[in-house]
């Protein structure tokens, strides 16, 4: 049973919750209305006048060192100069600047045409009967917009006052151009045509912003997306990017295989020279000595230094390359790429910086060329160039070091067949020492000559590293805007804006606004609620008349059973409230009035010495009221007067205000007057004053059996009603509290009822017939 009533405690609590937070917005409902539509006119509007973007996406393999690529054998022996690509260098390179510039000179993308239309403009990349072909693009002067006619008659571009004829270069005031057949014409256009004018650099920078290249982790295709207003557009970038890639991986690798070439070449001219000097040296020893053949000792000397001497004659070409890759690193000339040999070199970490290096000073020995040195791309540029080369310098010394160490100990081994040597006649043993440099220098020939042909084999072979997966194929429907994302944005705003307002604003309200604040606030039981009155009647109850606002005071009537009040023994009841002006004596009165009504006699005390306000409310004045009773000056009977509301209701006035109406009220005369008219009377109801700015109700409480404390919606402070809840824990002193929320609005835009979520379909005015509720009509000033 326990969980059952756990689970229905839980399921009262969240609709509670539901229902509190929908009548907490609810009064603002045309807000919401008017934000909705705003809303998504403001979405549809922007859906009309934002370009479609359309994708299209490309794919290509690529031959990489670290995955799943297989080489073939064939590549493999034609291109033996260029190492194995890493994917994610592809993927920066496909994604340069340099790339995308080539891409838009090609294509003449720096001449944008579009035709007028009825909201926004649209491209005209099918509709324009021209296109625009600069001479030197890089010297073009920008233009924004630039209207222009073409004429059908005579094929003459008409640019205001000026006519320019197709195919021919002309000079113009934006550069020497050339107009041309647009090859991708398909209908005329409806609308006025211009073109605009963009550095081929600013182009490439808007295109590459809308280009995607992602590599795979588990293979080597690299997907490659452009977005673009046009899908063909698209389609022809990505094509012409592939294209361009694959052209500058063939000018880079022919680029190095030349220079390599050039270094092979002057190693063999170095190399041929010796050993023509070392045969002629040969035959003149023999003839002039008459040497005879070597013999077995020295056939089995060579044999053993000849391994060595290849060995020695390997590190000597690999100082010597290292020796020019750091000459062309630590040159002046930092605008020109260096794009050193790597000959011989078997470190792949050096080849592959020297690449890298290579590749960063291609890139900004290009852009130097179309932009100023302060451009951010050649400053970062210059920056990633200054921060390999000392990496590349460390590891070249660090190579040196190795082949030095390598060198020295093929020297000592060298060394150890010196004394073999020494065995050998003398004759023999020249002839010998000649015959082992002769191998030496056939043998470092002869590796250069199969990496000279080798290097033939590099600038003649057109293959290249990668291979299309995918053609560009653009998508059919639009990928952004999307409509649907749009709207939801929309509805969400209209939605989350009045809510964030409406709850900023609570937050920072700190007056009573809901009844659940004060339910937070305080343990004390609210017995009762009174709307706001729209009339200047302070008397809302009356014999015959059914209206909404006397049937809250019913209800209250009703509630102090709750508190313990009757007519038979527990009769004395306060009225109170934290600041003047929150009701406390228009409840009083009305209260007392409602018990009236029910046949028992009921009085009303005006103890609000300080500011009485009772009498104005049933419109009498009387000289003598309590003060004077309890200063002695007369007695109980002179003072209490019948009222003309209800034949019921009597009335005890405050009499002459007095300088000290907290002192007085603690005379014992009060208890004395209390009890007497406790004897008299089924009911008695006291008016005191603000508890927050006089004792006066602590002092009364106490001599009563419960104690009314009226908190006023949208007027009284919520610290009030916290420091009510803290002082009466600590000291005690208002008796049996019940708590009367008065003077409840409407809230937001809600006319009927009063909003905070207690809606009631009408209201009635004070002879009981239905009225509209005003939005602005006048309220009563309770005090």
């Amino acid at each position: 049973m326990q969980p059952d009533n756990q689970n229905l405690k839980t399921k009262k609590q969240e609709k509670k919750v539901l229902s509190d937070l929908f009548f907490k917005y609810i009064p603002y409902w045309p807000v919401f209305v008017v934000l909705l539509s705003l809303c998504m006119f403001c979405a549809w509007f922007y859906l009309r006048i934002t370009p479609k973007q359309y994708e299209a996406g490309a794919s290509i393999m690529i031959k990489d060192e670290s995955k799943g690529a297989i080489d073939q054998e064939m590549m493999t022996e034609l291109d033996k100069l260029t190492g194995k690509k890493l994917i994610e260098n592809e993927v920066e390179v496909l994604k340069s600047k340099t790339l995308m510039e080539d891409v838009v000179n090609s294509l003449h993308l720096y001449a944008s045409f579009f035709e007028a239309g009825k909201v926004s403009e649209k491209p005209a990349y099918h509709t324009s009967p021209v296109s625009i072909e600069f001479v030197h693009p890089e010297t073009l002067r920008e233009r924004e917009k630039v209207e222009f006619f073409f004429s059908e008659n005579d094929s003459q571009v008409v640019i205001g006052p000026k006519k320019y004829p197709m195919n021919q270069v002309v000079e113009t005031e934006f550069g020497q151009l050339k107009f041309v057949p647009n090859k991708n014409y398909s209908y005329r256009a409806e609308g006025q045509l211009f073109f605009s004018l963009m550095k081929p650099g600013a182009a490439a920078g808007s295109y590459g912003s809308r280009l995607k290249v992602i590599g795979s982790r588990t293979s080597t295709v690299i997907a490659l997306s452009q977005r673009d207003e046009v899908p063909a557009r698209a389609e022809e970038v990505l094509n012409e990017l592939i294209v361009a890639y694959n052209k500058a991986t063939i000018n880079d690798k022919t680029r190095m295989a030349l220079n390599t070439l050039n270094f092979v070449d002057k190693r063999l001219a170095v190399v041929e020279k010796e050993l023509q000097e070392i045969e002629q040296r040969a035959q003149t020893y023999k003839s002039s000595r008459e040497a005879v053949d070597i013999g077995k000792q020295g056939e089995m000397y060579l044999k053993n230094v000849g391994d060595i001497d290849q060995k020695m004659g390997e590190v000597n070409i690999q100082l010597s390359v290292l020796d020019e890759v750091e000459k062309s690193i630590l040159s002046k000339d930092t605008h020109t790429p260096i794009s050193p040999t790597t000959l011989g070199l078997k470190d792949p970490v050096l080849t592959d910086l020297i690449y890298k290096l290579n590749e960063k000073e291609l890139a900004h020995e290009k852009l130097t060329k179309t932009t100023g040195e302060n451009n951010p791309i050649v400053t970062s540029l210059k920056g990633e160039i200054s921060k390999l080369k000392p990496g590349v310098l460390e590891n070249i010394r660090n190579q040196r070091s190795s082949l030095n160490a390598s060198k020295l100990n093929l020297a000592a081994s060298n060394n150890t067949y010196a004394t073999m040597l020494q065995k050998i006649p003398k004759k023999e043993r020249d002839l010998i020492d000649i015959n082992r440099q002769q191998v030496i220098k056939s043998g470092i020939y002869s590796f250069l000559l199969q990496k000279r042909e080798e290097g033939e084999l590099s600038v003649q072979s057109t293959m290249i590293d990668s291979r299309v997966v995918d053609k560009a194929n653009a998508s059919y429907a639009p990928v952004s805007p999307k409509p649907m994302m749009i709207y939801m944005l929309a509805v969400f705003f209209a939605f989350a804006l009045p809510v964030g307002f409406i709850n900023v604003k609570g937050m920072l309200n700190r007056k009573i606004t809901f009844r659940k604040e004060i339910e937070d606030m305080t343990s004390f039981p609210i017995i009762g609620e009174v709307a706001h009155d729209i009339t200047k009647d302070p008397v809302v109850i009356q014999e015959g008349k059914r209206t909404f606002i006397a049937e809250q005071f019913r209800r209250i009537r009703t509630s102090l059973a709750y508190l313990g009040v009757n007519h038979a023994g527990k009769k004395k009841v306060l009225v109170t409230s934290s600041l003047s002006g929150e009701g406390k004596s228009f409840v009083a009165l009305n209260l007392s009035l409602s018990l009236a009504m029910t046949g028992k006699k009921v009085i009303l005390l005006e103890l609000d010495l300080a500011n009485p306000s009772l009498s104005d409310k049933l419109n009498v004045n009387y000289e003598k009221g309590v003060s004077n009773y309890l200063w002695g000056e007369c007695e109980p009977e002179e003072v209490i007067k019948r009222t003309s509301v209800n034949t019921n209701l009597f009335f005890l006035p405050a009499g002459t205000l007095p300088d000290n109406p907290s002192e007085l009220l603690m005379s014992e005369r009060l208890k004395d007057l209390l009890n007497y008219l406790e004897d008299i009377f089924d009911y008695v109801i006291i008016d005191s004053a603000p508890s927050t700015l006089l004792s006066d109700a602590y002092v009364l409480s106490p001599l009563c059996h419960a104690t009314l404390y009226v908190v006023k919606h949208k007027y009284t402070p919520k610290v009030y009603i916290e420091r009510l809840e803290q002082d009466n824990l600590i000291h005690h002193h208002l008796v049996n509290v019940g708590i009367i929320f008065n003077g409840i609005r409407s809230r937001g835009f809600t006319k009927n009822g009063y909003g905070y979520g207690y809606g009631y379909g009408y209201i009635y005015d004070n002879s009981g017939n239905k009225v509209k509720k005003h939005k602005k009509a006048e309220s009563y000033r309770y005090k």
